[in-house]
């Protein structure tokens, strides 16, 4: 009589598997948004006073344009980009996740950097 032993399955490669560098695109993420997002936050919001020199009714449209992307890019990207930063953090710690979250690390960066050029390319009054 002969017994027959055959292994379990091999799991799938990258499934399950723990991810030891999940952390990185994350944390690189977090390190630079603290300045980039604290500076965008400052420069975004001193951006108002370019106004001054021409006046609310006759400054060119341009500036006012530029003005106006500043504020959405601040009010509705800053908290898209804080959530796709603490989305990034949450993913679970395993290979599959390992694409999802450096690409929301990097969206979340992508709002204090558009709101710096916008504030470094404004148009004059």
């Amino acid at each position: 009589m002969t017994t027959s032993h055959s292994a379990p399955p091999a799991p799938a490669a990258g499934k399950g598997e723990r991810d030891p560098r999940g952390w990185v695109a994350p944390a690189v993420a977090t390190a630079l948004m603290v300045p980039l997002g604290l500076l965008a936050l400052l420069l975004g919001g001193l951006s108002a006073m370019a106004t001054d020199s021409c006046g609310p009714d006759h400054c060119p449209a341009a500036l006012d344009t530029a003005l106006a992307r500043i504020d959405g890019m601040t009010n509705i990207g800053g908290p898209l980009a804080g959530a796709a930063l603490f989305t990034a953090w949450l993913l679970p710690w395993t290979r599959r996740w390992s694409a999802p979250r450096v690409w929301l690390s990097l969206g979340a960066l992508v709002t204090p950097l558009a709101v710096l050029y916008l504030v470094l390319t404004l148009p004059a009054p």
